[in-house]
C-alpha cells in the first residue's frame, strides 16, 4: 500500500523502531453483520497501522464504503457501522509516513468495472509499481492517489477474464514486490499473498459459519477463528458464504522471503506466523542474544513492548535476573495533537518513565529490538543512566539494519540509517552505553530454526527481488512518502 515505493520516516519520528504499513481482513458470512466483524478484526490488528481505516461491505447488489483518517475506534462508530449492511466485507488499517497521510490515500478502494463495483485493499510494496504507473497513464487510466494500492486495483479493473478470481490470477504476474489484497466484488470476496510471502495472511473459518482472511491470527482468534491455517504464497482465496477455496494463481517461489522483523517486531507475541508462536521466537531471540553476548549485570530490562519475550530469554540463559525498568505510555504516539516545544525536547521521556527502585544503583541490560536511526537508544540509556544505573550495557535482538527495505517496511533511507554509517564501536559511543551487542544472522535464524525462506535485505543488502539501480539511488535522496 506504499506511495511511490519510497519511505523515510513514520508520523512519530520520536518511534526508533521500523513501522509496518497497514493490516487487511476480509469477512464472508451467513448474516448482513460483515461489517461489524471486519471493525473488530481491524480492531486488533490496530498496531499494524494507526493513521487511518476503511471498511467496504456488499449485500450482493452494492459495495458500501466507508473509510476515514484516525484510529479504528475513532473511523468507526454505531451510526457509521450502522448503514455498512451486507454479508461480505475487506478492511483496511493504515499506517503511513510522513507526507503522505491524506484523505485520497485511505483505504479501501472502490471503483466502477464493467463487471460491476470493486473495492480493493492492499498491505505491502511492489518493486515495479512505476513502470506499472506509468503504463496505466500511457492507457488513459485516470489515477486519483499516489499509492500503489491502486494500482493495484486499476489493473485488477481492466484484466481479462470471465471471473475476478481468474482476472486477479492473469494480473499477478505483473506484480512484482510484497503483496496481501483483499478484494470485495459481486458476491464474493477475494484474498491472494504474493509468490514470495513477504507479508503475512491466514484464513480461518467463524464458528456461525462464513469465514474470515487477517493479516495476523490473533485477528482471527479475536473472532472466534477455528481451523485456522496461513494462505500460501501465491495463493487466491475465494469466499463465498460459508464456502471458502484456495487455489495457487502462482507457484510459490524457489526461495521464499517472509520478512523476518514480523517475528522481530511487527507482529503480536499471540500471532503464529510460519508455523512459530510469535512471543516464542522473540524469547528464543533473545536467549540466543545472552549466548552471543554475555556480560556481568544485575538487572536485565526490556524496552516495552515487543522486547519483553526477548528480555525473558537473556534472562534464562544468563541467570540475570528480569525486571520491568521502564513504565510505557501507550497512547502517546497515537495522539494527533502536537506536543509544545519544550516536551518535545523532552524525546522518549513522553513515552517511557523509568522504575527508578529497579535500576538504581545496578548494572543494567537493556533488550531492544532494533537500532534504526539512533534516535531513541541514546535517550533510554540517558534515562536508565539518571534513575541511577552503575552501568548500562544495550543488546539488540536482530543484525544491524545497513539497508532499507523496498517490500513495504518504513526503515529509512540509507543515510539515516545508523549502521549503514557507523560501525557497531561507533554507535555504543553514540547512544553512551558501556556495551553494545547485536544478534547476527546466523544465530537470528537459528532462534528460528529456519536455514532460509525468509527476507534478511535489510541486515545482508541480498535482495530477494532484483532492485533496479535507479530505485536503489532515488531510495537514498528521496525524502517522499509512502501510503
Amino acid at each position: 500500500m506504499t506511495e511511490s515505493s519510497y519511505c523515510t520516516g513514520g508520523p512519530d519520528r520520536g518511534d526508533d523502531h521500523p513501522s509496518e504499513e497497514c493490516g487487511v481482513v476480509a469477512i464472508s458470512t451467513r448474516d448482513d453483520d460483515a461489517a461489524r466483524l471486519a471493525f473488530f478484526g481491524l480492531y486488533a490488528l490496530q498496531h499494524r497501522g494507526q493513521e487511518a481505516a476503511g471498511i467496504a461491505v456488499s449485500d450482493g447488489r452494492a459495495v458500501r464504503l466507508h473509510k476515514g483518517q484516525g484510529l479504528v475506534n475513532q473511523v468507526f462508530q454505531p451510526g457509521t457501522l450502522d448503514p455498512l449492511v451486507g454479508s461480505m466485507a475487506i478492511g483496511h488499517t493504515r499506517y503511513s509516513t510522513t507526507g503522505s497521510n491524506s484523505e485520497r490515500n485511505v483505504q479501501p478502494y472502490l471503483v466502477e468495472t464493467i463487471h460491476g463495483p470493486l473495492g480493493v485493499a492492499h498491505n505491502g510494496n511492489l518493486v515495479n509499481a512505476d513502470r506499472l504507473r506509468t503504463r496505466l497513464l500511457e492507457r488513459g487510466a485516470g489515477l486519483q492517489s499516489s499509492s500503489d494500492s491502486e494500482v493495484l486495483a486499476l489493473m485488477l479493473a481492466a484484466a481479462d477474464g470471465d471471473s475476478w478470481e481468474e482476472r486477479l490470477a492473469n494480473v499477478m504476474p505483473d506484480w512484482e514486490g510484497a503483496y496481501c489484497l483483499v478484494v470485495i466484488c459481486g458476491t464474493k470476496v477475494l484474498a491472494a499473498r504474493d509468490p514470495w510471502g513477504f507479508r503475512p495472511l491466514s484464513m480461518g473459518k467463524l464458528p456461525t459459519g462464513g469465514n474470515v482472511v487477517a493479516s495476523e491470527t490473533g485477528a482471527l482468534q479475536t473472532l472466534g477463528c477455528v481451523d485456522i491455517r496461513e494462505v500460501e504464497p501465491g495463493e487466491v482465496v475465494v469466499l463465498s458464504g460459508p464456502i471458502a477455496r484456495g487455489h495457487r494463481a502462482l507457484p510459490a517461489k524457489d526461495k521464499l522471503a517472509r520478512c523476518t522483523f514480523e517475528h522481530i517486531y511487527f507482529s503480536r507475541p499471540d500471532a503464529t506466523w510460519d508455523g512459530l508462536l510469535v512471543h516464542q521466537a522473540r524469547q528464543n531471540l533473545g536467549e540466543e542474544l545472552a549466548r552471543e553476548h554475555p556480560v556481568e549485570a544485575d538487572v536485565v530490562i526490556p524496552v516495552p513492548d515487543s522486547s519483553m519475550p526477548a528480555a525473558i530469554g537473556y534472562s534464562n540463559v544468563s541467570g540475570i535476573p528480569y525486571n520491568e525498568g521502564f513504565v510505557k505510555n501507550r497512547y502517546i504516539g497515537r495522539t494527533f495533537i502536537e506536543p509544545t516545544d519544550e516536551l518535545r525536547r523532552q524525546g522518549v521521556a513522553l513515552k517511557f518513565n523509568t522504575l527508578d527502585s529497579n535500576i538504581a544503583g545496578r548494572r543494567v541490560v537493556m533488550v531492544d529490538d532494533s537500532i534504526v536511526r539512533g534516535t531513541t537508544s541514546g535517550s533510554l540509556v540517558r534515562l536508565i543512566r539518571e534513575a541511577g544505573a552503575t552501568e548500562v550495557h544495550v543488546r539488540i535482538t536482530c543484525p544491524p539494519i545497513t539497508n532499507p527495505c523496498f517490500f513495504g517496511v518504513d526503515m529509512g533511507t540509507y543515510e539515516e540509517l545508523i549502521s549503514h554509517q557507523l560501525g557497531v564501536p561507533e554507535i555504543c559511543d553514540h547512544i553512551g552505553a558501556d556495551s553494545l551487542g547485536f544478534l547476527p544472522v546466523l544465530s537470528m535464524m537459528k532462534a528460528l530454526g529456519r536455514d532460509d525462506g525468509y527476507c534478511n535485505a535489510c541486515f545482508t543488502g541480498s535482495y530477494p527481488i532484483p532492485i533496479q539501480l535507479s530505485l536503489a539511488t532515488e531510495k537514498k535522496r528521496f525524502d517522499g512518502v509512502l501510503g
